[in-house]
């Protein structure tokens, strides 16, 4: 009889996290916005540079694009380069009982104070209802791989970035979406903190949800990871 693959490998997530208190800290507040700032800066300056591809490519030629754009940031941005030591696109990581060694966040933000052990995950969602790219995959595909302990599990925030080409807002779009959602039972996104505005960034959205997670961090099954906080930034990829 064989013996499944998918199970949890203690040895994998004690040696990720040797010397680690988890959850680790919080990153600071005003980083995560200049970390939003530039990704938008980012985007902006690519749609000008390449609109066809922004404009009706897939998500993994986006997401190529944002990737590179951001490392050579890091030469023409002394702040950015101070930062962040650099990002990358799928770089493969464990989930949080170590029963997954190769999930693969789209984008691995690693900053010059933080372990490289775990960056700060962006998971980028193409929000195009006319080509079925709906919100209902943003949060099923997306924001619920942070619930479930498969990125970010060992830290507190995340980022989800909408790249948007129907018009659809945060506040249109995705708070109604949780709204409904956290007044079922049971509350599929375990949603505590319904999107909330923060300060502008250009032709960007940005709004910060905040959800519970039930999993428990393997051989302490009493250490909860406690909520995550999600930054949505959505940037609208239309023709300008």
């Amino acid at each position: 009889m064989s013996v499944s693959r998918v199970h949890p490998r203690e040895d994998q997530v004690a040696e990720l996290t040797r010397g680690q208190s988890l959850p680790l800290g919080p990153i600071r507040g005003f980083h995560l916005m200049f970390i939003a700032e530039v990704l938008t800066r980012a985007s902006e300056d690519l749609l000008s540079k390449w609109p066809a591809t922004l404009l009706s490519g897939g998500e993994t030629e986006i997401n190529a694009l944002i990737e590179s754009r951001l490392n050579t940031l890091l030469d023409e941005d002394k702040l950015w380069s101070q930062l962040v030591r650099c990002v990358a696109r799928g770089k493969e990581t464990v989930s949080y009982d170590g029963s997954h060694l190769e999930k693969q966040p789209d984008l691995s933000i690693y900053l010059t104070y933080r372990t490289p052990s775990f960056p700060l995950v962006v998971e980028c969602k193409l929000i195009d209802a006319p080509s079925g790219k709906k919100i209902e995959l943003y949060c099923s595909q997306g924001l619920a791989r942070f619930l479930r302990g498969e990125y970010a599990w060992a830290v507190r925030e995340a980022f989800m970035l909408g790249y948007v080409r129907d018009g659809s807002t945060i506040f249109s779009c995705l708070k109604p979406f949780l709204a409904q959602s956290k007044a079922s039972k049971p509350d599929t996104y375990q949603t505590e903190a319904l999107p909330t505005s923060m300060p502008g960034h250009g032709s960007a959205e940005l709004a910060r949800s905040r959800h519970k997670r039930a999993f428990r961090y393997i051989g302490n099954p009493q250490n909860e990871p406690g909520t995550i906080a999600v930054w949505h930034l959505w940037t609208s990829f239309r023709p300008q």
